[in-house]
């Protein structure tokens, strides 16, 4: 990897604004090659800190990709020419944490989450959605689930919380798990992956709010980077 020095990502937040990013926007520069851009109302744009040595028409599209109103193809073209952009060349990555491998105590948690998603992907998206890994975890304190992405956008695991399972039933879990596959719709049809205007209009369509909460009034934590609950 090229010595280069931190310039550019100081200059970066000016560069975007300048294209056309809200100036009210925060800006934090990360090193996640899970989801190179991340946008979320409260914690504003996450983005991989290799895009301080793009061109302007690789931040323009970064821009027009997060942009209110944009038409599905111009969005789709803008992430395919953000996605194109060699990120590891500049600002090294973090290596990918590895996925743990199912307990044995769970493999029949995992099933029946498995054969629910067959149910709703069925019911609620005609088929459409993918089938990709559904894990359980018992390390989601804040969280109910999660869904994640990899750098190019398409679908890699939905989490659920095993805790969230074990407390508030498994009704409550197939309305989490429905909102993971909310995200999961954005994600495969180009949509920004957010809990903006497209996930509330869909979750209405579903039938679950468009926030996850559990019976008792819990809500999770803002998500981290690379994921969203």
């Amino acid at each position: 990897m090229f010595a280069l020095d931190a310039a550019p990502e100081q200059a970066l937040p000016d560069r975007l604004r300048r294209l056309g990013l809200p100036v009210t926007t925060a800006i934090t520069l990360t090193r996640n090659r899970v989801l190179v851009v991340s946008w979320d109302p409260r914690l504003g744009l996450r983005l991989h800190a290799g895009f301080a040595w793009a061109p302007d028409d690789v931040l323009h599209a970064i821009v027009r990709f997060l942009a209110s109103r944009v038409p599905r193809a111009e969005r789709l073209a803008a992430r395919r020419r953000f996605l194109s952009f060699p990120l590891d060349r500049f600002a090294e990555s973090r290596p990918r944490r590895r996925l743990g491998s199912v307990a044995d105590r769970d493999t029949d948690t995992v099933a029946r989450l498995e054969r629910l998603h067959q149910i709703l992907n069925a019911r609620h998206f005609s088929g459409t959605l993918g089938t990709i890994p559904i894990r359980v975890s018992d390390r989601m304190s804040s969280r109910l689930g999660e869904f994640r992405a990899d750098e190019a956008s398409s679908p890699v695991v939905i989490t659920i919380s095993t805790r969230h399972i074990r407390r508030d039933g498994w009704h409550a879990a197939a309305e989490t798990l429905l909102h993971e596959m909310v995200h999961q719709w954005q994600c495969e049809t180009g949509r920004a992956i957010d809990h903006g205007r497209s996930f509330r209009g869909k979750a209405r369509e579903v039938g679950i709010p468009p926030a996850a909460k559990s019976p008792d009034g819990y809500i999770p934590a803002p998500e981290r980077p690379g994921t969203i609950a």
